[in-house]
């Protein structure tokens, strides 16, 4: 196998995860590491055999074809621009940019100079969602019609080591968390026509109580309880809610409702998850999983599908095209909570090609 050189630029909380992922899929070579904190970096590649190094050693290093960009959400352009300047690909931590203004800047950047864009969230890649798009394709549901979204939760700074960023511009709960669902959507439902939103904010402050900065104040800036509908080009029309002001609830992460069932799709922050059709009148009953990828925390797929991509010359699938359509959806919500209008979006980015079936875990060709 041609392995794909890949280093890592940003040693936050989130790259042990794709560090660890990383071991298992055969085609990504981690290169390297590198933080604007040397120290992050050093920690980070001592604790995987990593080599640490400075960002321009690593963008300079002819043997890293991908930089994968985990950098803090007001960074994506700046660092991905940089790592395309250099003439690398880059995939990025969601969202791809906090406005499609920038997010356009980083894409054409990128066609300009011959190399790919991919973005998180790649968990729509996982056993428990490819097995739904699956179902849906055959008709399981029949033609689908509605369905609902919801993440709510009280605020990361009850967990997050240092929380602040969620709450500044560039944070809040639908550019957070709202990735991980729209881009779901997409995948099982295809591109986004139109968006009507509200949101609001409760509080101007909060509390961090988490460590090891409990007791500090954080400034809001942004809205934190965001509703919208989301109407496809497809059809359905889907509602969805994305808060950091509820305290708890019962609503499931998705459910879809087809012209013959209903749906519930596992929880799309993650890879796997129960799956479970009932048809009118009838019970929930679950349906088995047929896709690798759904028993474990797999945070580097989309990474490994763009360098399989890249050496079988076809399109990745986590693609900067499919991001830069969530960041529009979701910039939308907010849009026409201002406007008080709805939002038509003008991007249609073709649907993630859909994985077999029967592939073996670290192999997506």
């Amino acid at each position: 196998m041609d392995r794909v050189g890949i280093g890592f630029i940003g040693c936050g909380n989130i790259s042990a995860a794709y560090l660890k992922a990383a071991r298992d899929f055969p085609i990504l070579d981690v290169r390297a590491v590198a933080d604007i904190a040397p120290q992050a970096a050093a920690a980070r590649g001592e604790e995987f055999g990593v080599p640490a190094t400075s960002i321009d050693d690593l963008l300079g290093d002819p043997a890293i074809e991908i930089v994968v960009n985990l950098t803090v959400p007001l960074a994506h352009v700046e660092v991905g621009l940089r790592a395309i300047a250099a003439g690398k690909h880059v995939h990025s931590e969601k969202p791809l940019a906090v406005t499609v203004a920038e997010a356009r800047r980083l894409l054409d950047a990128a066609r300009d100079r011959g190399v790919r864009v991919g973005c998180a969230p790649d968990t729509f890649l996982g056993g428990g969602h490819q097995t739904c798009r699956k179902l849906i394709d055959e008709g399981a549901i029949g033609m689908p019609l509605a369905g609902t979204a919801f993440f709510m939760c009280p605020g990361h700074e009850r967990w997050h080591p240092n929380p602040g960023f969620y709450y500044l511009a560039g944070g809040g709960p639908m550019l957070d968390m709202g990735p991980y669902y729209i881009t779901d959507l997409v995948n099982l439902l295809g591109p986004v026509r139109r968006v009507a939103g509200v949101t609001s904010r409760a509080r101007s402050e909060r509390l961090i109580t988490s460590e090891p900065l409990n007791g500090t104040v954080v400034p809001v800036e942004v809205a934190t309880h965001a509703a919208g509908t989301l109407e496809f080009v497809s059809g359905p029309v889907v509602t969805i809610v994305m808060s950091f002001d509820v305290a708890a609830h019962r609503h499931r992460p998705i459910e879809l409702y087809g012209s013959e069932a209903a749906m519930s799709v596992p929880d799309p922050n993650n890879f796997g998850g129960d799956i479970e059709i009932a048809r009118a009148g009838g019970a929930w009953e679950s349906v088995a999983t047929e896709h690798a990828h759904a028993d474990g925390n797999y945070r580097v797929i989309g990474v490994a599908d763009m360098a399989h991509a890249i050496r079988a010359d076809r399109p990745h699938r986590a693609s900067g095209d499919l991001a830069f359509h969530v960041l529009e959806v979701m910039e939308a919500v907010q849009r026409s909570s201002d406007e008080g209008a709805h939002v038509t979006i003008e991007s249609r980015p073709e649907r993630p090609a859909a994985l077999p079936p029967g592939l073996a875990p670290g192999i997506l060709d």
